[in-house]
Order: C-alpha cells, then sequence, then structure tokens
C-alpha cells in the first residue's frame, strides 16, 4: 500500500546523521592498489577504460546501505588510520608491471603494518582482502598478512569450458553457497574472472562464500571465504575484477560485496556503543526511595487504607516526593508548569485523605509532545498502570530522554506526521517499569474524567534490546542464517533503537490511514481480539512494504525496519505474554502461516530457512490481502466483517478445537457481547513450532524483564 504521494528525501545533512550509527568502510589506495573507489582516480589509471580499475559502484551500493565510505590515500596503515574505522579493504595491490596502480606507495606492507593490522583485527576489526589468480607475481605480500590468519591464495587460475560467462573459460559461474541466505542473502549469480583458490589451515574457522564449478578444473575449490580472527574478521577473495565497474553487474555482486563487507563489521567493537554513565543526583534517589515505599500502600485504585497504613508515614513520604521534584524541578525548566502542578496534585491527594488519586490538572500540563527535540529529558511522576507491567494506579517516577534525531524529524515533516508520537528512553525509573512495559501513555493516569489525548511515548531503547536479545537468542537456536547487515542490527542497541523509531513512527501513522471499516483504535468497542491482532499487523505490513519507498529513497535505516518488523512478529511476539486473547502474537502467528505457506520459511532438519530473496514479495502479498479484507468490510455489517476476518485468521491459523466460532454452531442472532463471550481465551493456539521455542526462550523472556540496552 501506498500511504501518501509524498516520499520521504533526506538532504545531504540529514542522510549523514542518519549514516552515523553504521560501520565505516575504508578502501586503502596507498599500497599501488589496481582499483580505486573515486572515478576520476581510475581514470587517471586507466584512461581507456577506467571502469576496469574502478570500485565506485560498490562504494556506492555500501553508502546506498548506509555504510560510511572513504580512502586511505598516503602513508602507512597505523593504528590510528584503523582507529577511524571499522572495516579496512585492501584490494589487490600490484607492481605496476602487472596492473594499472593507484600510484602511491609499495604494493609490500611493512612489518609494522603487517603487527598493526593483525593486531586490530584481533580486537574486533574487519579485514577484507581482495587478491587475484597467479597471485605470486604481482609483487605483494598479501599471503604473508593473510598467513597470519591461517588463510591463502593460491597461485593458479580457474578454469571451466562449460559453466561460464560468455563462453570465456576463465570466466567461471562460481557456486554461491547457502544462495539467498545469510551471507547470500540477495545473492545468486556471481561470475569470476581469472580466479585463484583459496586453501586454510587446520583448525581455522572458516566458511566459504563462493566456490569453483564442480566442472571446472579446480572443482569445489574456495575462491571467497570468511575467517574468523579472535574478535574480529577477515574476508578474502581470490579474484578483485568481480567488484569492479566493470564486472559489478554481471552477477549479483554488489549484493556480495555489501554482504561481505556488513558481515566484517560484526565483529567491532565499535559497535558494542552504550549511553555514557551519568552521575545520578541524590534528590532523584530520595524521590526514588519515596515513591518505592508509598506504592507499597497503596491499593489498586491507588488510595491508601487507614487501617492497613500508616499516614503519618504516608505524609512523610509524600513531603519526601514534593521536596525531591521540587529539588529536581530546576534540571527540567521545560517543564516548570507541570512540576509546579504535580506538587499540588498530590498535596491535594493528601488533604482529600489519600484517597482514589486525581491527576488530571497536572496531566494536562505534561506535553513531551511539544517538544520533540532529541536529548530533551523530562521526569514524571504520576499514580499510573504500567501495560504489560503493573495493572496497578500507584506511584510511578520516571527520569526519560527525547530520541527525536534530526533525520526522524525530516521523515515526519516530509509526509509522515504523527504528532502524538514521543520516542523515548530511559535514565532511570521505579518498580512499575521494572517490567515488559515500553509504553508511557496518558490513559494510564488516575484522573477524574478523560481529557482528549494528545501523546503518547514509547520506550525505543527497551523495545530495541528485547528485539535484540530475543532474536539473537531465537535465531541461534533455530539456526538461522542471519544476512550480515541483520547481525548488524542485532550487536548495535543505538541502531536498533533508530530503526524502532522509524517503524513505530509510520506503524502509528498508519493505523489512520486506509480503508477503516472500524475504528483503528478500537476506542470504547468491543470485538473478537483477533480484530486487534489484525490491525496491528496490518500496520506492520503496510509499515514493511512503505520500507520498500524508503529504501529507494536512500533512507538507510529502512532494511534495518524489515528485518525488525519480520524479526519481532516472527519471534518475540507469538512466545511474549500470557496466552489469553493474545493478539499481538497473534499477528506473529499469522505471519509465520503465511510464509511457510508460500514457502518463503522453511523449518527442515531443525534448522529454519528465510528466502531473503522472496521474503518482501511474499510479504506484499499478505499486505495486499489484508488490506482487500479491510476494504470489503466497508460493505458489511459489524457481525458479517467478524465472521469474514474469522475466515480469513482460520484459513492460515487453525482454531482450538474447541471454538465454538469453528464448530458452526455459534448463535449468529445473539448480541454482539455475547459472541465476544463466545472466544476462547486461546482462540487460535500455538502451532508445535511455537510450543517448542516458546519453552527454549522462555528463560530469555524473562531476562528482557526491565531491560533497557
Amino acid at each position: 500500500m501506498t500511504m501518501l504521494e509524498t516520499r520521504p528525501m533526506l538532504s545531504e545533512a540529514a542522510r549523514a546523521l542518519a549514516t552515523a550509527s553504521f560501520p565505516r568502510v575504508t578502501f586503502d589506495e596507498s599500497h599501488r592498489e589496481a582499483y580505486s573507489i573515486d572515478p576520476e582516480t581510475a581514470a587517471v589509471m586507466n584512461p581507456l577504460a577506467p571502469a576496469d580499475n574502478c570500485y565506485s559502484g560498490v562504494a556506492a551500493a555500501l553508502r546506498h546501505r548506509g555504510l560510511r565510505v572513504g580512502a586511505h590515500h598516503a602513508g602507512a596503515v597505523t593504528d590510528e588510520v584503523l582507529r577511524a574505522t571499522d572495516v579496512y579493504v585492501i584490494a589487490h595491490p600490484s607492481d605496476p608491471h602487472w596492473e594499472k596502480t593507484t600510484g602511491l606507495g609499495s604494493p609490500v606492507f611493512g612489518l609494522d603494518e603487517l603487527d598493526c593490522i593483525e593486531s586490530w583485527v584481533r580486537a574486533g576489526g574487519g579485514l577484507v582482502v581482495l587478491a587475484e589468480h597467479e597471485q605470486d607475481k604481482y609483487g605483494n605480500n598479501i599471503n604473508e598478512l593473510l598467513g597470519r590468519f591461517g588463510v591463502r591464495v593460491n597461485h593458479t587460475t580457474v578454469v571451466d569450458p562449460v559453466a561460464n560467462h560468455n563462453g570465456v573459460a576463465a570466466w567461471p559461474l562460481a557456486t554461491v553457497a547457502g544462495a539467498g541466505e545469510g551471507l547470500a542473502a540477495g545473492v545468486r549469480r556471481a561470475v569470476v574472472y581469472r580466479a585463484g583458490t583459496l586453501s586454510f589451515a587446520e583448525a581455522v574457522d572458516n566458511a566459504v562464500v563462493l566456490r569453483a564449478p564442480e566442472t571446472s578444473d579446480h572443482p569445489g575449490a574456495a575462491i571467497a571465504a570468511v575467517v574468523r580472527a579472535g574478535a574480529g574478521r577477515v574476508v578474502v577473495a581470490a579474484d578483485s575484477d568481480l567488484f569492479s565497474d566493470d564486472s559489478v553487474s554481471d552477477g549479483d555482486h554488489a549484493d556480495l560485496f555489501c554482504n561481505l563487507v556488513a558481515w566484517a563489521a560484526g565483529g567491532g567493537v565499535a559497535l558494542a556503543r552504550r549511553s555514557a554513565s551519568r552521575e545520578v543526583p541524590q534528590a532523584w534517589q530520595s524521590l526514588k526511595a519515596a515513591v518505592t515505599e508509598l506504592r507499597a500502600m497503596q491499593s489498586k485504585d491507588g488510595h491508601i487504607d487507614a487501617e492497613a497504613h500508616d499516614f503519618a508515614r504516608a505524609r512523610e513520604l509524600v513531603s519526601q516526593m514534593t521536596s525531591a521534584i521540587t529539588e529536581l524541578a530546576p534540571r527540567f525548566a521545560h517543564n516548570a508548569a507541570y512540576h509546579q502542578a504535580v506538587v499540588t496534585d498530590i498535596e491535594r491527594w493528601v488533604e482529600q485523605g489519600f484517597g482514589v488519586p486525581d491527576f488530571l490538572d497536572s496531566l494536562t500540563l505534561f506535553r513531551p509532545e511539544t517538544m520533540r527535540e532529541d536529548g530533551v529529558e523530562h521526569l514524571a511522576v504520576f499514580p499510573m498502570y504500567t501495560q504489560n507491567g503493573n495493572p496497578d494506579r500507584v506511584f510511578e517516577a520516571v527520569w526519560i530522554r527525547t530520541v527525536w534525531p534530526e533525520w526522524v524529524a525530516e521523515i515526519e515533516a516530509g509526509g509522515y506526521a504523527n504528532p502524538a508520537f514521543v520516542p523515548i528512553e530511559f535514565i532511570d525509573f521505579t518498580a512499575g517499569y521494572d517490567t515488559h512495559s515500553a509504553v508511557l501513555f496518558p490513559e494510564t493516569v488516575a484522573v477524574r474524567e478523560t481529557p482528549v489525548f494528545t501523546w503518547g511515548a514509547i520506550f525505543c531503547d527497551r523495545e530495541a534490546a528485547r528485539f535484540r536479545a530475543v532474536t539473537a537468542a531465537a535465531a541461534q537456536t533455530l539456526r538461522l542464517d542471519l544476512p550480515p547487515d541483520a547481525e548488524l542490527l542485532l550487536r548495535d542497541q543505538r541502531l536498533a533503537q533508530e530503526t524502532f523509531v522509524l517503524w513505530d513512527l509510520v506503524h502509528d501513522r498508519t493505523h489512520s490511514h486506509g480503508d477503516l471499516p472500524f475504528d483503528p483504535f478500537m476506542i470504547k468497542q468491543r470485538m473478537p481480539f483477533w480484530l486487534y491482532a489484525l490491525e496491528e499487523l496490518r500496520c506492520d505490513l503496510n509499515t514493511f512494504v512503505e520500507m520498500t519507498n524508503f529504501i529507494a529513497q536512500g533512507v538507510p535505516h529502512a532494511p534495518m525496519v524489515k528485518y525488525a518488523i519480520a524479526f519481532d512478529r516472527l519471534f518475540r511476539f507469538p512466545i511474549t505474554g500470557e496466552r489469553v486473547r493474545n493478539y499481538d502474537g497473534l499477528g506473529g502467528q499469522i505471519l509465520f502461516a503465511h510464509l511457510h505457506k508460500e514457502r518463503v520459511l522453511r523449518w527442515t532438519d531443525n534448522t529454519l530457512h528465510i528466502d531473503w530473496d522472496r521474503i518482501t514479495e511474499s510479504i506484499g502479498a499478505l499486505a495486499a490481502s489484508v488490506n482487500a479484507l479491510y476494504h470489503d468490510g466497508i460493505e458489511r455489517s459489524r457481525i458479517g466483517h467478524w465472521l469474514a476476518t474469522y475466515r480469513f485468521v482460520t484459513d492460515l491459523v487453525p482454531a482450538h478445537p474447541a471454538s465454538q466460532w469453528n464448530s458452526g454452531s455459534l448463535d449468529l442472532s445473539a448480541e454482539p457481547k455475547t459472541l465476544v463471550n463466545a472466544v476462547l481465551d486461546d482462540e487460535f493456539p500455538l502451532n508445535v513450532f511455537y510450543e517448542a521455542l516458546r519453552k527454549k526462550l522462555a528463560a530469555v523472556i524473562t531476562e528482557t524483564r526491565g531491560i533497557t540496552a
């Protein structure tokens, strides 16, 4: 579905800010490499055929995916050079007798450089080395460098008179290991040009990516491979020409190169970023302690029972709370009116004998959506319940920070307006948020009457952290071969947080767009829970489809959003929470069943396989089906729409055998309330795949309680 005619288009400045969370890639051009990422340099090297000596295409592909690309033009490779990058690429250094080169330095790396590179890799750096056939003749010492990681490029040329490109025996069609999955996601065809082969020392942790065809003179020999070395990673290819501008389009070479570079970046210690620790003021500690003790005195609706608790002690705690709020208030000058009002609301609650609290006056003055600037902090104190956390309306205190990067603000302003959406992260919190709760909604606050709600805050740090933990555990348990850029998402909390901000921005806005046969937020409506599941799933599916447009416009986080939607829906949602009308879980079950029926997802030999070449099309088809269901729903009665949606769901996810809705005996003349009451708590049980996964990941799910990073 196309939500709007307006398309997101980041300015250069905004895109530069957006890519700050992505790995840095540096091409070495200081050792007489046969390739440059700069077309002008390549034209000087080879005026008649500059494309033969240029890597501008793969450099552009890396940049399109968000990676920051540059070159080291002169001088030795030093610690300082390597500290400034996550991946270092060495593309075929050569004596100029054999190749047209950058004309700088020597193709031989000095001993200090070799030591420096090795230390950097083993500490977490990513090294990509692109070599050639007849390797020994080029006058470089690439094999000396690779030997430190247990790899050697053999002096030979792979020839295949059968499986080749354009009838040239020296241009064999390489066999892609695990085509379409993992390192080969998006890669089905690869052509190599006068390639050598690779050999490995015993016990080296390696995986072959490209092999010589079985019909070649080196059947099955490794041509490209990856190696783990300490905390770092090394990529080696015995052909460099397949990534040149002249040859990159002969196969899926750009996708292959991007995958290899992203994999190399996956070991980087720079990706393990965390927020800097900060000194917590004593006033906050005092507030937190008072709230913690006071909330234990409160009943479910927030009042304090005089017969069960000491009012004198409660007054002392309230005084401690208001004093702490007053002391902290100057840190949050933008919330001065709210802090004055919340102190007044607290004092009035005491004066009225600790009855059911009413914080409407202060709630109407707490307006974080009017201050959406990255890094703006808020202190909020309310009697409230927490979704997926504490069901009681007792006091909570949260110290939060707004996450609103300029590039997100630019996307919103460019056609995805969502003025009520406030992404936030925790600085600290009280016990109600030491749970699975990841939202701060005004609807949860104790008030005398329902106000007009103008904002909703989502903790992107918690959502990202839970996603990373559960998806990583699921991938390991299911032996899923992750695409390298998906692995980057799981390794980097900052990248994941920004991804969730973009996802939530578009998802929330989607609730209000499209053909809607009912109120998308189900306000004051009681309906079978699968309609909630379909609405949330619809928004996610359409967000997934919309990310294809974002990718075309160069929004670097867009591919990450697609991974986040797929993995959270497939892995976390179905196995999280109770099986009582679990609508988010059902949405995940629907997606799993659709992909499984389409054979995009396969569970074979206790291994999960996902065909990444087909998943976008398949999810797009499911989105179209759900949108058609909504479109046709406008023509139906309410009960008729309920039945149509039920049939849609049961075509994918079997209903419980005891279901009245699926038995044919349901009294359709009954009141809607009666029909809703006939829905089983677990109308759509988990399949055997999810039953097993839920047991295996139970501890991980529990550990994500209260997680923030």
